[in-house]
């Protein structure tokens, strides 16, 4: 099954350009829903922020955000809700001292419901990983949802391989899954690195028609393919970028095996370009980037796209940029954690 249309040529973008321009774009966007609901104080004002997710108990999240919160001089709070009703999320929102929330799985679909709007990223994906308060002009606290999973799969790569934005361009790309991450990824590599088309596989035919029948609607120009047998696969062109958001399980069900072939078939074309992982447990070194790295692929772990992901969350909640000093003290304490402590990923 194929989505297609017409593809226009990008305009030249440069890494610098989305490095400086973009991450501004992300809070100035912000304002266009009211304005900051920080006060500034001799003595910083402590405030909430809130992890959202059905298993969240081993996440890193917490621990991403606790360095970046105590580099902007914050009195903070991230604390973990592990919880799928929209209820008990509705009720930390109503709290004065909360100032967002990042969102996690399985409530990336529902829980934008019950936010008062949603940015056009969001909107386009049709997932929310990130809210963030502003205040309207007739004085009201207005809780926004947004998409960082997109920024940080596009930082990920392009603070590691800053020539993949023209390298990318007009070849096909891929993606492995048909959840919320996997639209987010669709979005990201449709958006700034313009493949000719998307290639998808995935356990579960249902997920990859649903995922082709909102973006039908909120992206026409996107041209997605389902990678659905092996046959298929062996007469696929190589894809340039691969971005895969399934868990690191061994497969089991005949989807899940089928998936995994498809995907190693892909992996053993002579063509050679960038894998993605957005899985990062039970450890970073997943076995699709080691199978990826065995076939010759670069590749990239997934604790590099979630430290770009928290830092796009931190410019919406803490209004600042942080600099890349601060993120470079996040990404090392992740590589200490996976050295130290393997089964805690």
């Amino acid at each position: 099954m194929i989505i297609c249309s017409t593809h226009t040529p990008p305009p030249q973008l440069t890494s610098q350009y989305l490095f400086i321009d973009a991450v501004m774009d992300i809070l100035q966007q912000s304002y266009r829903y009211g304005k900051s609901p920080l006060i500034f104080t001799p003595t910083p004002v402590p405030r909430d922020v809130f992890l959202f997710g059905g298993n969240i108990s081993r996440s890193l999240s917490p621990l991403l955000h606790g360095i970046l919160f105590k580099s902007r001089n914050t009195r903070w709070a991230f604390t973990k809700v592990e919880t799928t009703y929209e209820s008990e999320f509705k009720t930390r929102l109503n709290s004065t001292a909360t100032t967002g929330a990042s969102i996690t799985m399985p409530n990336k679909v529902t829980f934008g419901k019950a936010l008062d709007d949603l940015t056009e990223d969001a909107r386009m994906i049709g997932a929310v990983n990130t809210s963030f308060v502003r205040v309207a002009p007739d004085g009201r606290r207005v809780h926004i949802g947004t998409n960082t999973d997109c920024v940080g799969i596009r930082d990920a790569i392009l603070h590691r391989h800053s020539s993949d934005i023209s390298a990318a361009y007009g070849k096909a790309a891929m993606v492995i899954g048909g959840g919320g991450a996997a639209r987010s990824a669709i979005y990201a590599l449709w958006k700034w690195f313009r493949p000719s088309e998307i290639y998808i596989a995935n356990r579960l035919k249902s997920e990859v028609e649903d995922i082709m029948s909102h973006f039908k609607t909120t992206i026409p120009s996107v041209r997605l393919r389902h990678i659905e047998t092996t046959i298929t696969a062996n007469r696929t062109k190589a894809p340039y970028i691969i971005v895969g958001t399934i868990p690191d399980y061994a497969p089991a069900q005949q989807g899940e095996i089928l998936c995994a072939r498809i995907c190693e078939i892909i992996l053993r074309k002579p063509e050679k370009g960038l894998l993605v992982d957005m899985c990062y447990m039970p450890s970073p070194q997943t076995n699709l980037i080691n199978i990826a790295q065995d076939y010759g692929w670069e590749t990239i772990v997934g604790t590099d796209v979630l430290v770009r992901v928290c830092v796009a969350q931190q410019i919406l909640w803490v209004e600042e940029e942080p600099n890349e000093m601060d993120v470079q003290q996040a990404l090392a304490a992740l590589r200490e954690v996976s050295r130290t402590e393997p089964a805690r990923l």
